[in-house]
């Protein structure tokens, strides 16, 4: 896997339109979240002590996804050094009632590579597909790496606990296990804030593998918003600083 890949792997796909007729989940069957469309942070990405581009984490809109309302969400890495540019997109889409993951797309432009994979999950049947191909097995309340971030934020936090889950959505890779380090007020771009600290640990290579050591920056507050973010890698260390946010917009009816 490349840095990037490590920095967030897995989000969402490209897959089948839905008919015209179908009908979305009604606005006031949605779940009590601490983000909303229109949610933007913008981060600074440094490899050690080399600022080599930036970042952000939007909540782009409301879709449809198999006549299912989703949150969309996008993630995005851009920049690099003389010797290697990254160009990436990761994608969610995010069952608004069931906080589900339903889509999942990557668009990896990594140096020489490119690479695009699309994923299609299917809660009610616990399968998914990757670029059309036959079903695997899956979870019955899945979630990929980018929809877990946002997950992370709707649970209570304490130091000193250590949580677990079993709804990665490729079931060889649970459980997902949180730990919740500490608090500690720290300082970024964005300004000064006091921050609670905690390390996912997902079964599987890159940053949030077992030997990846990374840690995350959440505001401690209800929002829990993204602050940094901070890799351990044998080749170097991959960090996010929070440069800017930018709330959702207010609560509006799907339409």
């Amino acid at each position: 896997m490349t840095l990037v890949s490590r920095l967030l792997a897995r989000v969402l796909a490209l897959a089948l339109l839905v008919p015209a007729h179908a009908t979305l989940a009604q606005d006031s069957a949605r779940m009590a979240v601490p983000f909303g469309v229109g949610e933007r942070l913008e981060y600074e990405v440094r490899f050690g002590a080399l600022r080599v581009g930036g970042g952000s984490m939007e909540v782009e809109g409301i879709k449809d996804v198999r006549g299912r309302e989703t949150w969309h969400t996008v993630f995005t890495v851009r920049g690099g050094t003389f010797f290697y540019r990254v160009n990436d997109r990761y994608e969610s889409w995010i069952d608004t009632r069931t906080g589900n993951s339903l889509r999942f797309r990557q668009d990896l432009n990594e140096g020489s590579r490119d690479v695009e994979r699309n994923f299609e999950i299917f809660p009610e049947r616990a399968v998914f597909t990757e670029n059309g191909e036959a079903e695997q097995p899956s979870v019955s309340n899945p979630l990929d790496d980018g929809s877990f971030l946002y997950f992370l934020r709707t649970i209570p936090l304490t130091v000193g606990e250590t949580y677990t889950f079993d709804r990665y959505f490729r079931p060889d890779r649970n459980p997902v296990t949180i730990k919740v380090l500490r608090r500690e007020r720290i300082r970024v771009a964005a300004g000064e804030f006091d921050a609670i600290v905690v390390q996912p640990v997902i079964k599987s290579r890159g940053i949030f593998s077992e030997n990846g050591h990374a840690e995350v920056w959440l505001s401690d507050d209800d929002n829990h918003i993204m602050l940094q973010m901070k890799s351990g890698l044998k080749i170097g260390s991959l960090n996010l600083y929070l440069k800017s946010y930018r709330p959702a917009a207010a609560r509006t009816s799907a339409k």
